[in-house]
């Protein structure tokens, strides 16, 4: 049997913080190809990344599971009770940078995989697909392993994604879709004048604070079937005048969007544009907008994948997970479009933190789990 509590304990030995590869990889692909996977690392611009197939290649029933072993930087490590990279266990916690977000996760569904294909091999095949790259930019992680998947033929038929998915109590949420996420940068300019003759002056700050309470007083949408309603978050505004009696020639802003299915990129994009504009012509202030997308909204309808998934979870946690789309982005966003994806994982409102911890238990509770999935999957 294969212990899924060492096995994160020793990924977390292993500084990988993004964009380091710190080992974890080359460990995982070690141990898995041991245990008979068929092993590729697929690095994309100095990106690390691993692909592991056990099983024929185009097998009719293949699952999958996605995951990421780079971590967040350990911030003050003065304030932490334990080495970041120690993975010391204590009073039943495993402590440790990525011990829940999400290396416990890899272990786990890296552990069910390995003991399955070991001890009672499926009629089918079993793909990893496992990034160092989601905690930060995310463009040559996932997107470069199912890009390469495409090129060589690989197909996951269904998959799921190990990150965090339970508030408070394990077992008590899945995800079966998740917000799109849009980020818009405007940077109002105007002209350079003294503060007692601002008719001399076009100061941009009334045109960006008018631009800015119009576009956060809009109720975007009350929500869709699956998704909670559509936020907009102002989230700084910068003149950089450290003088009283200067109005600024310039003055910038940012503000963030996460969006349901009623919406898309496009759809808020030409929005923002569209304000945008109206207040230019109002004020004569030029407003440049620009506008990066990190993901769109989607959804896993409830059905046979939701539904393999939230039996595992009720059988082995003695909880029915609430369907949920709540939270941030994950890799999921990019796996839906490769094929049916869903997220289960541990409690994760430790990661990120100071001392980011995980219970053992739950460590190998989240390994049963995944272990009754490729039972029932393959049965």
């Amino acid at each position: 049997m294969t212990d899924p509590v060492a096995l994160t304990a020793d990924l977390v030995r292993c500084a990988s913080v993004t964009p380091e590869e710190g080992g974890a990889l080359q460990l995982l692909e070690a141990r898995l190809t041991e245990a008979g996977f068929t092993c590729t690392r697929i690095d994309r611009n100095g990106t690390p990344n691993l692909f592991a197939r056990w099983g024929a290649k185009g097998a009719t029933r293949t699952f999958g599971f996605n995951g990421h072993t780079d971590v967040v930087p350990i911030g003050d490590a003065a304030a932490w009770t334990a080495d970041p990279f120690g993975a010391e266990i204590r009073d039943g916690w495993l402590y440790g940078r990525g011990a829940t977000d999400m290396k416990s996760g890899v272990a786990a569904f890296a552990a069910a995989a390995i003991d399955l294909v070991t001890e009672t091999p499926p009629g089918g095949a079993i793909i990893l697909t496992i990034t160092g790259d989601e905690e930060g930019p995310a463009t040559d992680g996932t997107t470069a392993i199912l890009d390469w998947m495409a090129q060589q033929g690989e197909a996951m038929i269904s998959c799921l994604v190990g990150e965090p998915t339970c508030p408070d109590e394990m077992g008590e949420m899945m995800k079966i879709g998740r917000r799109g996420s849009l980020t818009a940068h405007i940077k109002a300019k105007g002209q350079q004048g003294h503060a007692a003759y601002p008719h001399r002056a076009l100061n941009p700050l009334p045109a960006l604070v008018r631009l800015l309470d119009r576009l956060a007083s809009e109720e975007l949408d009350t929500g869709s079937d699956h998704f909670d309603a559509s936020t907009l978050a102002i989230v700084t505004v910068d003149t950089g005048n450290p003088a009283t009696n200067v109005i600024p020639a310039e003055a910038r802003a940012t503000l963030n969007i996460r969006f349901n299915d009623l919406h898309s990129g496009a759809s808020l994009t030409e929005w923002l544009m569209e304000e945008g504009e109206a207040v230019t012509d109002e004020s004569g202030v030029s407003l440049d907008i620009e506008i990066k997308i990190s993901g769109e909204s989607f959804l896993t309808p409830p059905g046979p994948l939701t539904d393999l998934v939230a039996k595992a979870v009720e059988a082995e946690t003695g909880r029915r997970p609430v369907l949920s789309t709540s939270g941030g982005t994950s890799d999921a966003r990019f796996v839906k479009d490769h094929c049916p994806v869903v997220e289960f994982g541990l409690v994760g409102h430790r990661m990120h933190a100071v001392d980011e911890r995980v219970r053992v238990e739950q460590i190998e509770q989240l390994k049963a789990v995944y272990t009754r999935i490729l039972r029932d999957y393959f049965a």
